[in-house]
């Protein structure tokens, strides 16, 4: 019996790596950009929580072209999870997809509601860090949904990145006021800190789910596939946060807040358009890199790209690295290292597993 070509026996050229190149570019780009975006709204006069969760997501029609090019390209079959035979694949119905694909819609708008309240209690640097801790979740998550093994790289990564989160519940310097920031409230630095651990739990959540969906539910992965749970997401997403927009009366205080905005009322859309951009810029990126290799190595493309922002936070907002920071830092990305080692370690095995059966 045939079995179906899959994504570990295509051979890897030169244009392959140029696409992974052009896909990593667009999620550390995409992510580093919005993310000190999203801090300068509020530093500079932006309060609406609400609205920094809208421009997150409103930014999806963008995809929308790129969307319509795949799904005229010919030729597009797909890549098949597992050797079951077409004809024994049965596709999932739309209202099971649908109603999967709505549901994580909700929790995405959710997130980026808890990542906005985060992002204006919490100094960039600080922010980031805790994000990081999204590889823990999704390690965690995985074992129960999607049956991840927890080698000792992989436990090593998780408890790295717990101590890495739980030395910044001791950093006192974050409180405190900048040339560029205002002062902020024990009480506010903990909703910030807590509502950026339960934002990140989620996201661990959402992929792990998108995982299983693709390997147990879809078994067959598209680009066109990805792309429209990328776009029924996000436009889920969208309805739940202007929705929340208008029923939290944040809607009626836009006007005073783009007049009252510190750098001027076309800098203050400027800023919200560049943030939806870059984000839907480190979407496509993602996508890209869930479909030509997985979803666990895009997480892990995104997480290497948070401790850019802190550098960049303290030259931009002259946020303070201190010896905690620093360390919490180094714990960060020693964990992620350990965290990649060990997709690195199951990549060479599945070389070789491959190789070992095309010479049999």
């Amino acid at each position: 019996a045939s079995s179906l070509k899959t994504k570990q026996d295509t051979p890897k050229d030169f244009w392959w790596w140029l696409k992974i190149a052009l896909y990593t570019v667009g999620v550390l780009l995409g992510q580093s950009a919005a993310l000190l975006l999203g801090r300068l709204y509020f530093l500079k006069g932006g309060n609406s929580k609400w609205m920094s969760s809208v421009v997150q997501v409103l930014g999806f029609p963008v995809l929308i072209p790129f969307y319509i090019f795949i799904t005229m390209k010919e030729g597009q079959k797909g890549v098949a999870i597992d050797d079951e035979d077409d004809d024994d694949r049965k596709p999932p119905s739309p209202y099971t997809l649908g109603a999967i694909y709505a549901s994580l819609g909700l929790i995405i708008g959710l997130n980026c509601f808890l990542y906005s309240v985060g992002l204006q209690n919490l100094p960039v640097s600080t922010y980031t860090l805790l994000c990081a801790s999204q590889l823990a979740f999704n390690s965690f998550f995985s074992y129960f949904i999607n049956g991840q093994k927890f080698t000792p790289f992989v436990v090593n990564s998780l408890v790295l990145l717990t101590i890495s989160s739980v030395l910044l519940v001791f950093n006192k310097d974050d409180t405190s006021s900048s040339s560029t920031a205002p002062a902020i409230s024990r009480v506010k630095y903990i909703i910030g800190f807590l509502c950026t651990l339960t934002s990140s739990a989620l996201y661990g959540v959402v992929l792990s789910v998108t995982q299983f969906v693709f390997t147990r539910v879809v078994k067959r992965q598209t680009f066109k596939q990805v792309m429209e749970m990328i776009i029924t997401e996000n436009v889920v997403a969208s309805v739940v946060t202007v929705v929340g927009l208008f029923a939290s009366g944040e809607w009626r205080s836009i006007d005073r807040e783009m007049d009252a905005y510190r750098l001027g009322t076309v800098p203050y859309l400027m800023v919200l358009i560049w943030i939806a951009v870059f984000w839907q810029m480190f979407s496509i990126g993602a996508v890209g890199l869930i479909f030509e290799v997985s979803s666990l190595f895009s997480n892990s493309i995104s997480a290497v790209g948070l401790p850019i922002v802190p550098i960049m936070a303290v030259f931009f907002f002259n946020d303070k690295m201190n010896g905690i920071k620093g360390v919490s830092m180094a714990l960060a990305v020693w964990g992620f290292v350990s965290y990649v080692y060990q997709y690195y370690v199951d990549g060479q095995k599945s070389d070789k597993k491959t190789l070992d059966e095309a010479s049999s």
